[in-house]
This record gives C-alpha cells, sequence and structure tokens, in this order.
C-alpha cells in the first residue's frame, strides 16, 4: 500500500504511538475513535522491521468453531505450522464451550508459541465482526491472559470489543490507543464524577450511594451484583448475565430470573440504571456516577508513566483507593477473576512505592509496604528477598531468618520450596 504524501506526516506520530505501545503491552486496542485505523494496520503489515501475523474476522466468525478454524486456515498461509495444535479439537469441545474454553485457548496459545521465540504481533482486523458472538469475544478476551510473552496482540474494531477492559488495564495487560496518545480515564466513555447521582465502591464489600445515602434496600443480592456486574464492561448482552449468574438454569428459567432481577433493580434505584439498545445493555448514560475502581484504574496508569513527576502520588491514591477485595464477601466467579485482577494492581502499587522509599533511605517505610505486599501473597519471591535484605541490611538477621521460616512452612503446605534464589539468601545471611 502506498500511502499519499500528505498524509505521511499525518500518520507518523499515530504509528510511533502504535508501535510504542505494542513493545510495552501485551494487548493494543485501536480504540474505534483512533483516526485512520486502517491506514495504520495496513502500515503495520506492510513494515519489514516488525514481523506479524494478520487476520480480518469475516461474516462466518460467529462462533469459536467456525473462527478458530478460519483462524488457523488464513494463519497457516502465513506460517505453515500454525494450526497443528487446534486441529486436534474435537467437535464437542467446540459444542461445549463453555466447559472446554481453556482446553481451546491452551491449543491457540501453543500454536502461536511456536511462531517464534522473537516478539511479533497477532492483528485481529474487522473485529466487530463479532459482535454478536458471546463466544468468540469470551474467547479472545480469556486467550489475552494466556498469550506467549512474545506474542502482542493488536485489535482493531469499529466498536469497542465486550472485554473487560478495566481489569486488563489493572493488571498491565492492555492499553487502549486514541490516536497519539493512550486512554487514561473513562475507559467506557462515561466521565468519573465525585459529584454524580451515584457513589460506587467496589473495592471492599461494595457500597453504593444515591444522593449521599447508602442504599442498603436492594430486595435480595442479585439485583446489587446484576448492578456492578453491568460497571464491568462497556456493554454486557443477556447471555453474558445469565451465564454468570444463573448458567445451571436451563434458558427459559435463566431469563425469566433475569427479568425479575433487573425490575427489582430499577425499583431500588427509582430508575432504569440499565438500559437495552441493539441487544446489548449497558448502564444508562444519561447517569452521572463516581466509581471507585475507575479512578483505580486511572491511578495506576499515571503511576506506570516514567515521564509522570507525579507517578508515585498516583500510586499511593491506588493504594488508598484500595480497601479491601473486591466485592468482599462474595464469592461469585466473575467477582473471583476481578478480586484477582485488582489485587495484582494493589500489589504493583505498593511495590513502586516501597522502592521509592527504599531509594530514599527509608527501609522501615519500605518494609512495611512490602510487607503489606506478602499479605496478599506469601510466595512473591522478589519481595520476599527485598523483605529479607532490608532486615539484614538493618542489623535485624534475626526477623531475616524468621520471615524465611514463615514462607518456608508455607511452601511446604503444598509440598513445594521457595525459589533456589530465595534459599541462598537464606543460607548467606545465617552464615
Amino acid at each position: 500500500m502506498t500511502l499519499h504524501a500528505s498524509l505521511v506526516p499525518l500518520l507518523a506520530p499515530l504509528y510511533d504511538t502504535l508501535i510504542t505501545q505494542l513493545h510495552q503491552t501485551q494487548v493494543v486496542l485501536l480504540h474505534p475513535q483512533s483516526t485512520y485505523r486502517s491506514v495504520l494496520i495496513a502500515k503495520l503489515v506492510n513494515d519489514p522491521a516488525i514481523k506479524t501475523l494478520y487476520y480480518a474476522l469475516g461474516p462466518d466468525d460467529i462462533d469459536v468453531q467456525s473462527f478458530v478454524n478460519n483462524l488457523a486456515h488464513d494463519l497457516a498461509q502465513q506460517h505453515p505450522t500454525f494450526g497443528r495444535h487446534v486441529s486436534l479439537l474435537d467437535n464437542v469441545q467446540y459444542e461445549n464451550f463453555f466447559t472446554h474454553t481453556y482446553t481451546i485457548i491452551e491449543q491457540i496459545a501453543r500454536d502461536l508459541s511456536e511462531i517464534s521465540d522473537q516478539p511479533f504481533t497477532l492483528i485481529l482486523d474487522e473485529y466487530d465482526r463479532s459482535d454478536i458472538a458471546d463466544d468468540v469475544q469470551r474467547l479472545i478476551e480469556r486467550l489475552a491472559l494466556y498469550l506467549p510473552p512474545q506474542c502482542h496482540l493488536l485489535i482493531n474494531s469499529r466498536t469497542l470489543p465486550r472485554f473487560a477492559w478495566i481489569s486488563l488495564i489493572v493488571r498491565n495487560r492492555a492499553v487502549m490507543v486514541l490516536n497519539t496518545g493512550t486512554i487514561t480515564e473513562n475507559f467506557y466513555g462515561v466521565i468519573n464524577q465525585h459529584d454524580g447521582d451515584l457513589e460506587v465502591h467496589a473495592l471492599g464489600p461494595g457500597l453504593v450511594l444515591q444522593n449521599n445515602h447508602i442504599i442498603d434496600a436492594w430486595e435480595g443480592h442479585l439485583p446489587r451484583l446484576l448492578f456492578f456486574f453491568a460497571l464491568d464492561r462497556p456493554c454486557i448482552t443477556r447471555n453474558d448475565i445469565c451465564h454468570a449468574f444463573w448458567r445451571d438454569l436451563n434458558a427459559e428459567q435463566a431469563v425469566n430470573v433475569f427479568h425479575v432481577t433487573k425490575r427489582r433493580l430499577h425499583k431500588t434505584m427509582a430508575f432504569d440504571v440499565l438500559v437495552h439498545d441493539g441487544g446489548y445493555y449497558r448502564i444508562n448514560p444519561a447517569l452521572s456516577m463516581y466509581y471507585d475502581v475507575l479512578e483505580f484504574a486511572s491511578a495506576l496508569v499515571q503511576g506506570r508513566n516514567a515521564d509522570d513527576s507525579d507517578r508515585i502520588t498516583a500510586y499511593q491514591r491506588a493504594i488508598d483507593l484500595y480497601r479491601g477485595p473486591f466485592l468482599q464477601g462474595h464469592d461469585d466467579d466473575w467477582i473471583q477473576e476481578r478480586r484477582v485482577d485488582f489485587r495484582m494492581g494493589y500489589v504493583e502499587a505498593l511495590q513502586a512505592v516501597a522502592a521509592m522509599w527504599q531509594a530514599r533511605g527509608k527501609p522501615d517505610l519500605s518494609l512495611t509496604l512490602l510487607q503489606k505486599v506478602l499479605t496478599e501473597d506469601l510466595r512473591i519471591d522478589t519481595v520476599n528477598q527485598a523483605v529479607m535484605q532490608l532486615y539484614a541490611q538493618s542489623g535485624r538477621r534475626g526477623e531475616a531468618v524468621t520471615h524465611y521460616q514463615r514462607v518456608m512452612q508455607d511452601y511446604q503446605k503444598d509440598q513445594l520450596q521457595p525459589s533456589a534464589q530465595l534459599q541462598q539468601m537464606y543460607q548467606a545471611i545465617i552464615t
């Protein structure tokens, strides 16, 4: 493709931004509002310095089996061995997709891992053709977490894919590129405002305030959880909802329960908080609202910007916003998934601020934060090493030994051993 001369200066900064993000992040979405999306894709495909694999979704990609077979066919023409693993999948696995989701993902990831040891980009173009395919949306969203490290996924779509983008951004797995920058707030186009109609806190037990009063008359837990579920994505389908909440019911029963739950939610809020448009449900765009998860994600994005002088302040804001596990007290599958995502963001912020205090010669403050990290996950090896090293450097060898023994006991519960590096550090401390 030959670019018109007038486009070259316009595209240069856009293309530079795209390449930078592909180098830094596993999953990149060319935001639907980005200009020259298709031209940028063409430029990337024809760039000899970057290895790419290209697949444009077609009208037949309306279920997982069709999508995977078509993807394998096209990618095999670009890399002949692709499809060796996905060809082992059978009709039963495709027909029972929700049972075999991770088996299918594993086979795709294995094929991708064998393409190259060097970085490459898999481009999914015209992704909006999958808008009507709930299982394809679910497949790609889950695949984003299991891509081999050398594979970067670039999605080009005329609509915002129905992924839990905020969670992917929080765990530093994805970015949304909009022209010469990335989207750092209001990820679904809804403005986060403190003086809105609702104030929503999901990091912790989960509170919703309407006109400064806590809502506690939810008529059961389902209307409340449905509200939080709708906040999770730019939009959702009825099938998404029924699968998350009532997968053990048949379709008719699940739909009936959904409509009852939705009516109760609207009764609680005294207005239609969920609106239906074109087959999708979304939070009413007329609603003004503050959501702590949005601010948490924005703070992490700012903290990751090495050029931002306020990055540590941003990380500290993320720490302050994290008042506990996501929707603490509930154990639905989707809630537990989000809990892991947001805990990862919290741990990232703790480690960043701890490193700052250590660099400023404040080991005690650093230790306090690192201990909070280990409260979330005692098996983060680099943090255990940092804690033991700080103890030893402060002349507190006994506490370093005690810490190691506590870590060892935790590993031994599962018949495991800590890393060789941690064991060597322990030996160096006691000798």
